[in-house]
């Protein structure tokens, strides 16, 4: 199928690794052109250098990232098309998972908010005006299973409910005027924050006195109810997020799709 996406201009945030990757990989195979963000490069990310990719080094919870973005777009590339806001989880200096709400300091639910929710809402008001001057446009969140499911994350579950609550009004504000907003909700997916040394899969097999293959392989998809018995692949998060970018997906706006191996067993 033909997404229709040739001389898209897309920015991407958390594009280094994981399901920002992907999206980036997927993105410039159907043509688009892509600003990738990320606080700094990965090997992978280099290997996709080309004419159609460029690089924002930026930190997003840092004041005026988003409009040096949203600019750096346009003057790459003439404009902008589509937004997606991957980047998210920890901010640095913050350990998950947890175990209970006391855990977090009211500093780290700040932090929490300010990578998880702030940062999209800082982007999405820079990217409006852009897409607006090219007739409309697409914005995907991607939030969590964990913003409409009880997680001892509490501060992490707290912001992507208020990003996924953010995404419904704002796909009501703008549809009108062109601009499509969705959130995609993946539950566990193998990223690096599960499967690097010391990541989740480490220090759960440590707190459960197993091997981290166990870990990803068995004991998640069994405690979070997985219904496909496996963690999501990023590939399999980032089709969603690009179909939802396409123009194929043009009378799609204000959903929710979950890429979660079954672990929502309602709506």
């Amino acid at each position: 199928m033909d997404l229709e996406l040739k001389d898209h201009v897309a920015v991407v945030t958390g594009a280094s690794k994981g399901i920002g990757l992907a999206v980036t990989r997927t993105l410039l195979g159907e043509g688009a052109r892509v600003v990738a963000v990320s606080r700094t490069r990965t090997a992978d990310l280099d290997g996709l250098a080309d004419d159609a990719m460029t690089h924002v080094a930026a930190d997003l919870t840092e004041s005026g990232v988003a409009d040096r973005i949203v600019g750096h777009a346009v003057d790459a590339f003439g404009g902008l098309d589509s937004l997606v806001n991957v980047a998210g989880g920890p901010p640095p200096g913050v350990e998950m998972p947890r175990t209970s709400f006391m855990d977090a300091s009211d500093t780290e639910w700040r932090a929490m908010f300010e990578l998880n929710l702030f940062a999209a809402v800082s982007l999405v008001r820079a990217a409006v005006p852009a897409m607006l001057r090219r007739g409309g446009g697409s914005i995907v969140n991607v939030s969590s299973t964990h913003a409409r499911q009880p997680f001892p994350n509490v501060d992490y579950a707290a912001a992507k409910a208020g990003l996924s609550n953010l995404t419904k009004a704002l796909s009501e504000e703008y549809a009108p005027q062109g601009i499509r907003v969705n959130t995609v909700s993946p539950g566990p997916v193998r990223t690096p924050w599960w499967t690097d040394p010391d990541g989740v899969a480490d220090i759960l097999a440590a707190r459960f006195g197993t091997d981290r293959d166990s870990v990803m392989d068995a004991a998640i998809p069994e405690a979070m109810g997985l219904s496909t018995g496996r963690l999501a692949d990023p590939q399999e998060v980032a089709d969603q997020i690009v179909l939802l970018v396409s123009p194929r997906a043009g009378s799609t706006t204000g959903a929710d799709v979950a890429v979660d191996s079954g672990m929502l067993k309602a709506t």
